[in-house]
């Protein structure tokens, strides 16, 4: 539906203080919180995913948290179809829905029409049976069966990218159709782009938490050591005996499903799988270390891949995606959170509200290196077996020291 009020959008990394604009916008406005969180959707590992806590949901009414045990498949599609009903809601009420994410094609899934699944398609139950075996295959076989069946989008993805390759496939049965040749619909229809279908609210907003990347890699270590004093050992314990352990039986480990994606667990699997007295052994806490050493390194690298996006998806002016208007919020230096990033974000939803110019101004598109990867190419390197997509990617592989050593060996053997 169409609302005088904007949507708003708040994305940004973990420990960017999205939370706490997310209540400070919400108590001004009377706002109520959206979470765009693939895992905060599940009940349990409030420490590791995040949660806003029981005190801050009082501040204000929050949706999509806590609604579904851990087995629970939840799709972008269930969480795109869930929110939708949630913003046309609040816009009825004349309520300002906030959006807060985590998860970024979530998001996306919001602000554009870029998905293919429509709630309420009948699947052909031939369609259904072939959708089952999908779950009891590798993902080199996943691979090999896209490949077949929809050879133009095999060749956009990479042959390891279980989660989009499994949807490529899944849309193939549902639809009965090729992903590329809807994708590519999408694309050339009124008000597409190449990531994809049309804008879907023309009055919306987007705060974009940003930080200088030492004191946002030195306040996630922190972030860590922080969860893990709150308890977050304790919490991947208790979570991995009720449901794990009998997921685990007689079956290969598997953290691409549900909240078992959740970063910490894959980090942590070595130490969860020791036993009680293993756990106080010199091996026991070496285990551990290297566990919350991990967890640190992914939880930087994936802050950083989400700044990637906002760059790629958001900010990019190789693509003629229209896109709202994209404000940058520094939270660099806590101490000046009014002035930088409380007082900023209210004048900007004011201003918003009362369709007037704003004082502040969104960020300009900026020249990316590359194409989007929907029309990037595919490179495959013979020296070290490895694909990339892209050329950005490629250039980085064939001037990195793992390249040079692989040719160096090789010249060697030759000449031996």
């Amino acid at each position: 539906m169409v609302s005088k009020l904007p949507l708003v959008i708040i994305l940004g990394a973990t420990g960017s203080g999205k939370t706490k604009l997310s209540l400070e916008l919400a108590k001004k406005f009377g706002g109520q919180i959206i979470s765009a969180d693939s895992m905060q959707i599940y009940k349990g590992l409030d420490i590791i995913t995040a949660k806003a806590s029981l005190e801050e949901r009082k501040i204000a009414p929050h949706h999509l948290i806590d609604e579904l045990q851990p087995n629970q498949p939840f799709s972008v599609v269930d969480f795109r179809n869930k929110a939708l009903c949630i913003i046309d809601t609040l816009f009825s009420g004349n309520v300002l829905p906030i959006v807060v994410g985590g998860t970024n094609y979530y998001i996306e899934s919001l602000l554009w029409k870029i998905l293919v699944e429509e709630p309420g398609v009948s699947i052909p139950q031939s369609s259904q049976l072939e959708m089952n075996k999908l779950e009891e295959l590798s993902t080199s076989e996943l691979y090999k069966l896209l490949l077949d069946e929809d050879p133009n989008r095999a060749c956009k993805l990479h042959p390891n990218d279980k989660r989009k390759i499994l949807s490529s496939l899944e849309i193939f049965y549902r639809k009965g159709r090729k992903h590329s040749d809807i994708l590519s619909e999408q694309q050339t229809s009124e008000g597409g782009s190449a990531f994809g279908g049309s804008l879907r609210f023309e009055n919306a907003l987007i705060f974009w938490m940003i930080c200088e990347q030492v004191t946002l890699d030195h306040r996630l270590d922190t972030r860590v050591d922080q969860m893990i004093e709150q308890g977050l050992v304790n919490e991947l314990l208790d979570f991995h005996k009720r449901y794990n352990e009998k997921r685990m039986e007689n079956k290969e480990v598997d953290y691409t499903k549900g909240i078992f994606q959740s970063i910490g667990f894959k980090e942590f699997h070595k130490y969860l799988m020791l036993s009680y007295e293993e756990k106080f052994t010199e091996n026991g806490k070496k285990i551990f270390e290297t566990a919350v050493d991990d967890l640190k390194r992914v939880t930087r690298r994936y802050a950083k891949k989400q700044k990637r996006w906002v760059l790629n998806r958001l900010l990019n002016i190789n693509t003629n995606r229209k896109v709202p208007p994209v404000y940058s919020l520094d939270t660099t230096d806590i101490s000046k959170w009014d002035e930088c990033v409380s007082l900023p974000a209210i004048s900007i939803v004011q201003s918003f509200l009362e369709r007037r110019k704003c004082s502040y101004l969104p960020l300009s598109k900026q020249e990316r290196s590359g194409l989007p990867i929907s029309m990037a190419e595919k490179y495959f390197c013979n020296s070290c077996g490895r694909v990339f997509i892209g050329k950005f990617q490629w250039n980085c592989h064939i001037k990195s020291r793992r390249h040079k050593r692989v040719l160096q060996k090789k010249n060697k053997a030759v000449d031996s």
